[in-house]
């Protein structure tokens, strides 16, 4: 009889080395039989599974449970989750408070339709997201929520929701989007084209909306000598300058505030925001916010646009919203936008909807998040992290073919360049990043780059022990990619 995972004589001979590695090879082999996984291409994976050597393949982890900043494979490995998970744990694995949470509601009310329904996580949660939401002086503050599904789907919602809008003021002509080189916003055909990433883009470019893409704040970018503040104010003159080009014809602009994720952690400086809040108001042109990725102490404060002084006519959050618990984007809007929808006419609703909409478990784990933040003083104990991390980069900064070390509070990222040159990046053929991220993990550190970007984005329950591990781990895996790759 072939043995399977369940098999009692497997899992027992998982107790030695040997036995722990059957064990997860046998889980890999059911997983490839069946699974098709996100943002990867399969065939590396396949690849992987094939004897010799493995530098330019991409190793399936089983992982078997969670705790803390770790993640514990099937074979009893342990692996310091230095990204969070695609940017989504905030408080660890397994953190108790948000698991009882959705414990305690799912005894009550696991889902009920939201449209002509309403319960209460999901009133309490949008009451909370509001008071806690950025706000700006002499501005309205950000007044109605709308939940959805996860990020794309949530930036579909503000896009919708911003031409929408116009449409019924019976402003026709306003059918454009103005978005920043170099971000991302999701990968639902919305979301895709008013992002600027080409590996995710370019196959789908038919298939996309027109969106106009205005020069990026990204500090990296900045000429020598010339301060990040300063390229910054200049790419904001060039979003004045397409504004007016393209004036009554613009919804929305839709920007990541202070760090373009997905497009390799590029940093700009809050000046930029503080501009573009400007522009969009003279221009009479929505501001569309997506701290989906940057929300929730991110980038040391709540929201990043705090940063600037300035609150966003949408606001689209999602990821560290649940802890990294349960999918759930909610969209906040203006008090002024929700009431362009006010009609006896249904075509001018909004009836853009999805079947788990304010989901209660989801809700229950998000007001959970939101009372770690109350309870703990996690911003505090974020700031005191963000300068360790800051201490222990900086001798990373110091490798001769290190090009750039940037940081926005709980972000870092090292950028690399022969002799440390950013005008002359590796080959991306060469695949440093793939070779880091598999030194990386026979460390017992899941640091999973973007392209050649290594990045930290750790779980703010890290401790001074994990970081140290994170440090030493890159600084090694650095050296070792170079050598396989013979990028240097």
């Amino acid at each position: 009889m072939q043995k399977t995972i369940h098999d009692p004589a497997m899992l027992a001979e998982g107790h030695g080395h040997n036995g722990s590695d059957a064990v997860a090879d046998a889980w890999r082999e059911r997983d490839l039989s069946v699974l098709w996984h996100p943002c990867t291409q399969m065939r590396e994976h396949q690849r992987d599974r094939a004897p010799g050597p493995r530098t330019d393949t991409l190793p399936l982890l089983p992982i078997a449970r969670g705790e803390g900043p770790w993640l514990i494979g099937r074979d009893g490995r342990r692996y310091l989750d230095a990204v969070s998970s695609w940017w989504v744990n905030l408080f660890g694995h397994a953190e108790p408070r948000i698991a009882e949470a959705i414990a305690t509601q799912a005894r009550e009310l696991q889902h009920v339709i939201l449209a002509g329904c309403s319960h209460a996580p999901a009133v309490e949660l949008a009451e909370k997201l509001l008071a806690l939401a950025p706000r700006e002086s002499g501005r309205a503050p950000l007044a109605k929520v709308f939940y959805a599904d996860n990020g794309s789907a949530g930036v579909e919602v503000a896009l919708k929701m911003a031409f929408h809008w116009f449409r019924n003021r019976g402003e026709d002509r306003r059918t454009k989007f103005v978005a920043l080189e170099g971000g991302y916003h999701g990968e639902t055909l919305g979301a895709l084209a008013v992002g600027d990433v080409p590996l995710y883009r370019r196959v789908y470019a038919p298939l996309l909306t027109e969106a106009l893409f205005t020069p990026s704040p990204d500090a990296f970018l900045a000429r020598p000598g010339q301060s990040a503040a300063s390229h910054a104010e200049e790419a904001a003159d060039a979003l004045a300058r397409l504004l007016d080009h393209h004036a009554g014809e613009i919804c929305a602009l839709i920007l990541e505030p202070r760090v373009q994720c997905a497009g390799g952690m590029r940093m700009h400086d809050p000046v930029y925001l503080k501009r573009a809040r400007e522009l969009c108001d003279v221009h009479g042109v929505f501001l569309i916010a997506d701290e989906i990725a940057v929300g929730f102490g991110r980038t040391g404060t709540m929201f990043a646009c705090e940063q600037a002084g300035i609150a966003p006519d949408l606001l689209c959050l999602s990821k560290g919203l649940t802890g990294g618990s349960l999918p759930l984007c909610a969209v906040l809007a203006t008090q002024e936008l929700y009431e362009g929808f006010l009609d006896d006419s249904r075509e001018r609703a909004f009836l853009h909807s999805h079947s788990y909409t304010g989901n209660p478990l989801a809700c229950a784990a998000a007001l959970a998040t939101l009372g770690i933040f109350e309870s703990d003083d996690v911003l505090a104990r974020n700031r005191a992290t963000s300068t360790r991390m800051a201490e222990l980069a900086a001798s990373i900064g110091a490798h001769a073919h290190v090009a750039d070390v940037r940081q926005a509070g709980m972000i870092v990222a090292f950028e690399f360049g022969r002799d440390g040159d950013k005008a002359t990046p590796f080959d991306p053929a060469a695949r440093f990043g793939l070779h880091a991220y598999r030194a990386a993990l026979d460390r017992g550190v899941l640091l999973r780059p973007l392209g050649d970007v290594l990045y930290w984005m750790p779980p703010y329950t890290v401790d001074d022990d994990a970081l140290a591990l994170l440090a030493d781990t890159t600084a090694a895996v650095i050296d070792q990619a170079i050598r396989e790759t013979r990028c240097a």
